[in-house]
């Protein structure tokens, strides 16, 4: 049986999540990382997380879309026992998503739907089938966004669903305390260079000026702050929100 601790990271393709899984690995972790479309990507970080010694596998997954989430469970259960000789991991770490930047007089019930599905729903269905995989003592890292805390006109659709999240995570850690799983929100600010952002330079320039460190931030700032969720210097830390936004509008 493995002895190694092994996460999910849903959307390590690129971004946010990939950052997320090569900080896992720099720490030990061995990573099952998902993506929607981009399976080249996907395969290309899997080489760079077995370039450090680790093991990892890429599944694809629609995490819009619940019917596929028992298929998708059953190929994480193979890739388990083939790849990684155990029935169980460790940290599950629901990072997939998309923006959406619509005001709210023009937000269309087709774009609200995306929102809840990829947001909300997703997060809640993905984690409730997750449960009868996730080790005890294991670690559920959910990520928000600065706009729960912040208003910004365009994101009333996308903003909420991060913040059904929030109250999702500390019912997580409530309700999961007995098994000695923690839940945990990340919430980052403006991200630049993940492929979600539009980035322009004014739009940097705005988000760097409302920003206490005076700069934007990579993906490479948020990675870390999950990989130490997932340490056990982070285990005390339980149904809470760690904002990473470098001071956004103090």
């Amino acid at each position: 049986m493995s002895t190694s601790k092994i996460a999910l990271v849903t959307g390590g393709s690129r971004g946010l999540g990939k950052d997320m899984a090569l900080k896992l690995a720099q720490q030990g972790i061995d990573v099952i990382l998902t993506y929607r479309s981009q399976q080249a990507e996907a395969a290309a970080v899997v080489a760079e997380i077995e370039a450090l010694g680790r093991r990892a596998v890429a599944l694809p997954l629609n995490s819009a879309d619940s019917s596929t989430f028992d298929p998708f469970f059953a190929q994480v259960t193979t890739a388990l026992s083939a790849t990684f000789g155990t029935d169980r991991f460790d940290f599950l770490i629901n990072n997939a998503g998309t923006s959406l930047t619509a005001p709210i007089a023009e937000n269309t019930e087709a774009q609200f739907d995306e929102m809840l599905n990829i947001h909300f729903k997703g997060v809640y269905f993905l984690t409730q089938k997750a449960l009868p995989l996730l080790r005890d003592g294991g670690r559920i890292i959910n990520i928000s966004s600065g706009t729960t805390r912040v208003t910004f006109a365009g994101s009333s659709a996308y903003a909420s669903m991060k913040g059904a999240v929030e109250v999702f995570t500390r019912y997580l850690a409530l309700e999961l305390g007995p098994r000695g799983i923690a839940a945990n929100v990340v919430a980052p600010g403006a991200v630049f260079g993940g492929g979600a952002m539009t980035d322009t330079p004014e739009i940097r320039a705005y988000v760097a000026q409302i920003t206490a460190l005076g700069r934007v931030a990579e993906p490479d700032d948020i990675g870390g702050i999950v990989a130490f969720l997932c340490s056990d210097a982070g285990r005390w830390l339980n149904g809470q929100r760690l904002e990473a936004t470098g001071g956004m509008m103090l």
